[in-house]
């Protein structure tokens, strides 16, 4: 069943980490239940499956959402069977926080305090406002010094987009580039 899973994730353009993520939830769910095949599972099996999940587990509300957001997909787009109950079911509500937000000589602290690759990769990811996963992602040919820009391929939504590399990186990363260079050859 979770081949079939995987091919609705496929041609819906999903992206791999989400089909894993929603993978797991749906086989955790269907374990929960001792093998049962979901068809034959119900409203009081998919609020016992969150509730344990609530209470047993005690997952965050965001990972609480994500194994709903993955048993939806299982019962509306996969089983073909509507989820009219699902207002009934219960949700953990989530706190709203303000963002923490370093103030520019707290930066400075925090940057000068990071040395070698760790620290130039902080220094991109701040200077450029580009994801972790992105700038780990990154090769040569996406770096254009010459335009003083990066080429970020298959970004969030699967997206490709142009970042402007800050004239205080240009150097580090040249280096970094030269030293890597040396290492491999």
């Amino acid at each position: 069943m979770l081949e079939v899973v995987r091919r609705h994730f496929r041609e819906r353009h999903y992206s791999p980490r989400t089909e894993d993520a929603d993978v797991f939830w749906i086989r955790h769910y269907v374990r929960f239940h001792g093998r049962r095949h979901p068809g034959e599972l119900g409203k009081e099996e998919f609020q016992a499956f969150l509730q344990h999940l609530a209470a047993d587990r005690c997952v965050s509300a965001s990972t609480h959402r994500q194994a709903l957001s993955a048993l939806l997909f299982l019962y509306t787009q996969v089983l073909g069977r509507p989820v009219t109950w699902l207002s009934e079911i219960g949700r953990p509500s989530t706190q709203r926080r303000l963002p923490v937000v370093l103030a520019p000589n707290q930066v400075a602290t925090l940057l000068s305090n990071l040395q070698g690759e760790h620290g130039l990769l902080a220094r991109v990811l701040y200077g450029t406002g580009i994801r972790i996963q992105e700038a780990l992602q990154l090769r040569v040919k996406d770096v254009d010094f010459s335009h003083r820009a990066i080429v970020v391929r298959h970004g969030k939504g699967g997206k490709d987009r142009v970042v402007m590399l800050p004239q205080a990186l240009v150097e580090p990363l040249k280096a970094q580039l030269a030293h890597a260079r040396a290492v491999w050859q």
